[in-house]
This record gives structure tokens, C-alpha cells and sequence, in this order.
């Protein structure tokens, strides 16, 4: 399971906020996944628009959910 999900997230490349929305900005919806890793309650309150929510701690049961074909954007 740790290699699967070491393969989804690799290479792993950091983004600033600024970058990151650049990115989104540039790409077309469907094309990458915008995955939050937060709580419910935390996505509840407020997240970005199009994301998707796996919480961390529920990353190793659901990571099959995640296209390896498409950049993943995790915050």
C-alpha cells in the first residue's frame, strides 16, 4: 500500500499558495485532482471549490479513488 501511494504522489513537487492557484487557474477542471486531506468539520467550514475530501488518516483505505494519471494537488 505504501509503494501505491508512494507512485500516486511522486514526483512530489512543493507549491506555494501562489503557485498553486496559478496552476488551477491554468488548468482545466478534471484535468489534476484537488485533494483536501483536512477533517470534515475543516472542509465543512470552508475549502476550495472542485476539491475533493480524504482525510489523511483515511488515505490508506481510499487512495484508490485517486486517478495516478492526473497531478494531485494535496492541502
Amino acid at each position: 500500500m505504501f509503494e501505491t501511494l508512494k507512485n500516486i504522489f511522486t514526483p512530489v513537487e512543493s507549491m506555494t499558495a501562489d503557485e498553486a492557484r496559478s496552476f488551477i487557474s491554468s488548468h482545466s477542471e478534471g484535468s489534476y485532482t484537488l485533494l483536501d486531506v483536512r477533517q470534515p468539520s475543516e472542509y465543512e467550514r470552508s475549502h476550495i471549490p472542485g476539491a475533493t475530501l480524504i482525510p489523511v488518516a483515511s488515505l490508506s483505505d481510499r487512495y484508490k479513488e485517486l486517478s495516478p494519471n492526473k497531478p494531485t494537488i494535496v492541502y
